[in-house]
């Protein structure tokens, strides 16, 4: 995967790294700067839904 800064997405629909243009943004994950960052949208996703619950749990415990 190259390191073009860019309009650079995760299609949710095809599973895949997207350039510019492409599905609609509703199944897509993005944009990102490079197309690394774009390739580990799924795991960036699931490592701040971790987070959130973890804020969500110390907010309920108050």
């Amino acid at each position: 995967m190259g390191d073009v800064v860019g309009d650079w997405w995760y299609c949710l629909r095809h599973m895949r790294v997207e350039h510019g243009p492409g599905c609609p943004n509703k199944d897509r994950l993005g944009p990102y700067e490079t197309e690394a960052e774009a390739a580990n949208a799924m795991r960036t996703a699931a490592e701040r839904n971790e987070a959130w619950r973890e804020q969500d749990k110390e907010w309920n415990e108050d």
